[in-house]
């Protein structure tokens, strides 16, 4: 499965918010981070406080905070306010239509679209947070 980029940028910022609970992080600081366009950065900040999930503090000293509840939002949460056709896979199309074979790879399609669904419902954010911690731990004893 392939995310756009704005739902990644969505997802490692409201990481970053997350670690840090207490304090207002910049698109400056996130963008830095991870490389991106504090634009496009901003225009995913931008949707993320539509949804309620950070709110800006203005100001000297300001940026984001993470505004949701990291043990209720999923990664489902965030990704479905970026994907344009939600996770949906490919349809089978034209190809074979009114077949009985496209109907059997229509009902295959459409459950592994399910099961993306129910897995990406079921992880949160703190919970990801938690791999993210584990995964850092795992790099640094490697070396």
């Amino acid at each position: 499965m392939k995310l756009q980029v704005a739902s990644q940028l969505a997802i490692f910022s409201i990481l970053e918010l997350v670690a840090e609970p207490n304090r207002q992080i910049t698109v400056a600081d996130i963008g830095a981070k991870y490389g991106i366009s504090t634009n496009h950065l901003a225009k995913v900040m931008n949707v993320l406080g539509r949804a309620g999930l950070v709110r800006s503090v203005r100001g000297a000293g300001g940026g984001f905070q993470f505004s949701g509840n990291a043990r209720r939002t999923t990664l489902l949460d965030i990704i479905e306010l970026f994907e344009p056709r939600g996770l949906r896979g490919p349809e089978t199309g034209e190809l074979g239509r009114h077949t009985a074979e496209a109907a059997a790879l229509g009902v295959v399609l459409r459950e592994i679209d399910d099961t993306v669904r129910a897995t990406l419902g079921s992880i949160t954010i703190a919970t990801l947070r938690d791999l993210a911690t584990r995964q850092r731990a795992k790099a640094v004893l490697a070396t």
